[in-house]
């Protein structure tokens, strides 16, 4: 049987290993990664993708290793040309990726090759599944989950000008992304022209993410991606369903005022699940002799203790769009946004299992000036 051939990369000569043994710090983040990380099992997965399979034909770069750059593109908020430069000039991201020092980087294009193949050929799905297997790893390395997840979504706006795409509308042209949607992204204090105070709701146009996130370990466990018009309640069993095929056994899920539906609360119920979706003042505080459960509710130790927990998720997302470019698109529909999402949540989960492992924490050390977030 053929066995698959790819492009030699200097790994293993002088100028793979020994210069890197003297020059990279034992404590780089990106040296601790690959540490953490086997990464010939995504090799395995993603050379069904290529055509011959690796087998037939001019020989190409090892699926981990064109992997590793699109980590690297989003560890760095760097655009993939920027991520073809670093790799080039920077050793550790070299060393990362698995070249030899006189090496020279796959070109930008073939990181674009590499996610359209995927997407021609199995969809955002493969993505998803390279999102799983990160988490598994995690599973393998002993990482222990907490008893309380927490629930929430996080907007991206679309790389749209809303006013200017109008404008091509009108001419008879098509939308720029004909996926995205207007949705609400939260509600700000406005005074009017009398002095009196009121809500007022803030739009987005664009996508969301929704994710369960683990509270003990800071973990993204589950994650669905939507357009930006998806109401969250109705995300709330895939994510724990999500959970569930990923063998975490969680207690207590907590969310936001917007997963309280009588539904989600009766679908983590009988699951044997305990609910701390925080609870709308109507229903504690109209006067209906059926509120009673919702009181007991409140009342719950485990119902506090998962309110508590919900700002790591929050900060998750701070992180997110600080650090990693999560506030705006980097392409066009929904398809390649979710590709976006689990790149993201990827790094997000690397980043996090480094520091429990081995107690480094990433630093942007990188040369190459980000792409604007």
């Amino acid at each position: 049987m053929p066995q698959e051939r790819f492009r030699d990369t200097g790994k293993g000569s002088f100028f793979g290993d020994i210069v890197y043994d003297r020059v990279v710090p034992k404590e780089h983040f990106l040296r601790k990664l690959n540490e953490v990380v086997d990464w010939r099992p995504f090799t395995q997965k993603l050379v069904r993708f290529y055509k011959g399979g690796g087998e037939y034909g001019p020989p190409p770069y090892e699926p981990a290793l064109i992997l590793k750059m699109l980590l690297v593109s989003y560890l760095y908020n760097l655009s993939e040309r920027q991520t073809e430069d670093m790799v080039n000039y920077n050793l550790p991201a070299k060393y990362f990726v698995g070249l030899g020092v006189d090496e020279a980087a796959p070109d930008h294009a073939t990181l674009t090759l590499f996610k359209n193949r995927l997407l021609e050929r199995k969809g955002e799905k493969v993505f998803e599944g390279l999102f799983k297997g990160v988490l598994k790893i995690a599973k393998d390395r002993g990482i222990s989950f907490g008893p309380i997840q927490v629930v929430d979504s996080v907007h991206t706006v679309a790389d749209v000008n809303p006013g200017k795409d109008e404008g091509r509308q009108k001419k008879g042209k098509g939308p720029r992304d004909p996926d995205a949607r207007w949705g609400v992204k939260g509600k700000k204090v406005a005074v009017d022209e009398a002095g009196k105070k009121h809500e007022q709701r803030e739009y987005f146009f664009g996508y969301k993410s929704h994710v369960s996130l683990n509270a003990e370990t800071g973990l993204i466990t589950s994650l669905k991606v939507t357009p930006g018009s998806a109401y969250d309640g109705h995300e709330l069993p895939g994510l724990v369903g999500g959970d569930l095929a990923q063998g975490v056994e969680a207690q207590v899920y907590a969310g936001d005022k917007g997963y309280d539906d009588g539904e989600n609360h009766e679908f983590l119920w009988q699951r044997g699940l305990k609910s701390a979706l925080r609870l709308k003042d109507t229903r504690t505080q109209k006067k209906d002799p059926n509120k009673g459960p919702w009181l007991k509710l409140i009342a719950d130790p485990d119902y506090r203790a998962g309110l508590k927990e919900r700002y790591k998720v929050e900060r998750k997302f701070g992180e997110a769009k600080l650090c990693h470019g999560f506030r705006r698109c980097r392409y066009l529909g929904l398809a390649r946004y979710r590709v976006q999402s689990y790149l993201t949540a990827m790094v997000l989960n690397l980043k996090r299992m480094v520091k429990l492992l081995c107690g480094v924490s990433f630093r942007n050390q990188s040369q190459i000036v980000p792409r604007a977030a």
